[in-house]
């Protein structure tokens, strides 16, 4: 299995894209403004998008996508996501005011995009994956997935506070990749508790709950800083003492992951 990081950033700007992963050709993590960078015929070899939550940061390409490919679609895009995020997008994105209706063009009967609802704790077989819907605390309803590789589990925290449920569900899984968030650092902490996101003092405290010896060899890549932030967060992640196996990985857009 391959992961290619499309986008990492917590924000916009020259070489910065927002969150999205495409796993292998078909599979979609959230789909930030990194899908921008993809080719048409990329593109249109993604079957499945699966959403974290309805922030903009993670959804932004999907209309853009949508339009791009729908001429030459034989089937429909499938997002899986909450029921409340789905709700937001029908809502606000796809209404026919922001962005057309692609859920019922050309035909309600034969759609560009289907919405598929999902729960905490489901397990889906997905283009020959296995993918896990895990817990996350944030502003709205918000998600993280594991994704099962031949070396263990690629997991995905999703944007994310402090979370005791997500540690108890990884800890049970064979783990190959963790990805978590850090979006503030220390000097906006108080904004980081407020949005319910991590920074480099909340950061340690979740990776603490981590059990290492269940994962041996474990990569930890950090994800969605902001663009103004990154070397400041870097540097005061670096001055913790968080006792891992191996450094972290500072994710950057265009990085590929391969688990053989």
């Amino acid at each position: 299995m391959q992961v290619r990081i499309l986008g990492c950033s917590g924000a916009i700007a020259q070489h910065a894209r927002t969150t999205s992963f495409l796993i292998d050709r078909q599979l979609l993590i959230d789909a930030g403004t990194g899908v921008g960078d993809l080719t048409v015929a990329d593109m249109l070899g993604i079957e499945h998008v699966f959403l974290t939550h309805s922030h903009l940061d993670h959804i932004a390409a999907l209309p853009l996508m949508l339009d791009t490919v729908a001429a030459r679609l034989t089937r429909p895009i499938v997002a899986h996501a909450l029921p409340a995020t789905i709700e937001a997008l029908k809502t606000h994105i796809f209404n026919g005011t922001i962005w057309p209706d692609f859920s019922r063009i050309p035909t309600a009967e034969h759609p560009f995009l289907v919405f598929d609802p999902l729960e905490v704790g489901q397990v889906l077989s997905v283009a020959g994956h296995r993918i896990e819907v895990l817990p996350a605390a944030h502003t709205v309803a918000a998600v993280g997935y594991a994704v099962d590789t031949p070396s263990g589990h690629w997991v995905f925290t999703g944007d994310t506070c402090s979370n005791p449920a997500f540690w108890q569900r990884v800890n049970q899984l064979p783990m190959a990749m963790l990805v978590i968030e850090t979006a503030f650092s220390e000097r906006e902490l108080g904004l980081a508790l407020k949005s319910q996101h991590l920074s480099p003092s909340l950061l340690a405290e979740e990776l603490a709950q981590l059990d290492l010896a269940r994962h041996p060899g474990l990569r930890i890549g950090i994800t969605h800083t902001k663009p103004l932030e990154k070397g400041l967060i870097q540097s005061e992640v670096e001055q913790r003492a968080l006792n891992l196996p191996q450094p972290l990985i500072w994710l950057e857009a265009g990085q590929v992951f391969d688990f053989g």
